[in-house]
């Protein structure tokens, strides 16, 4: 069968149309998974880099962007299952698989669960511990403010939090498309996200068991999942590499992609030889 490549392509999982975008050429694809509550557009500027050195795939997870699903119980455990389904639908046996922050608890879950479909880890803006309680108690209060005042203020306020604040000042134009993209969800999507972060499991005390080439990027101004986060998993991985990335916050790859890329481009001169 011939692949198809493109923006904005279809792909049946069963009941579930995914959105994807494909490009590129390579024996070892990058997937990259996006966090909450985005799209794959925020990896446009990864894949319009990065796809003279591999083959890169970016899809709209469950029930974000064009992937609509508003009647499944979301679920880190159906994410990582999706992407799978996913890999098998394409052909594709193994990946280097990028997730940020929600996409990179996908991804450590399904690198825990099916670690033989791993060729590489690219773990960014990310953690490996479940909610603490007091986490878990602030979603399940911001899913009360969703039904309460809808999407909106909910999503403002998201969006201040994820960029650096050098970030909201001086690239005014990517917080407004950030933020578009937030507010185009709807109520009940913005609710089962959050219940399915609220509900995951951590991956820490598997990350001694992973064995495949493993980078971990950083915005230094993160204030969601600090740097702390990410050293603590990069101590736990044997061979990996910690890269922070100055005047950025939790959306590193949006705000200073050109560094972001040349980590994952360094990093992948090293995999793919």
């Amino acid at each position: 069968m011939k692949e198809v490549k493109g923006h904005n392509l279809t792909l049946a999982l069963g009941s579930l149309s995914v959105s994807y975008n494909d490009l590129g050429e390579g024996n070892t694809p990058l997937i990259f998974l996006h966090g909450y509550p985005f799209d794959k557009s925020s990896w446009n500027g990864q894949l319009d880099a990065l796809q003279l050195v591999t083959r890169v795939i970016a899809y709209d997870i469950r029930g974000f962007g064009g992937s609509i699903d508003e009647d499944t119980a979301m679920s880190i455990d159906l994410f990582a299952d999706d992407l799978i389904r996913f890999m098998d639908a394409l052909h594709i046996e193994r990946a280097i698989v990028c997730g940020l922050s929600m996409g990179g608890y996908i991804a450590l879950n399904a690198q825990k669960r099916f670690p033989e479909r791993f060729t590489g880890l690219i773990l960014c803006d990310t953690q490996c511990n479940a909610d603490s309680p007091e986490g878990k108690a602030n979603r399940y209060r911001a899913i009360e403010g969703i039904k309460s005042k809808v999407v909106t203020e909910f999503g403002e306020a998201f969006v201040k939090k994820v960029f650096a604040p050098a970030s909201l000042e001086s690239k005014k134009d990517v917080v407004e498309k950030v933020r578009q993209v937030v507010l185009a969800n709807s109520a009940p999507i913005m609710m089962a996200g959050l219940v399915a972060l609220a509900e995951r499991t951590e991956s820490c005390s598997t990350l001694v068991n992973i064995s495949v080439p493993t980078l971990f990027l950083c915005g230094a101004d993160d204030a969601i999942t600090p740097t702390a986060q990410s050293q603590f998993m990069h101590d736990k991985v044997t061979g990996s590499v910690l890269r922070i990335i100055e005047n950025a916050g939790h959306v590193s790859n949006l705000e200073q992609p050109e560094t972001f890329n040349f980590y994952i481009r360094d990093f992948l001169e090293s995999v793919l030889v």
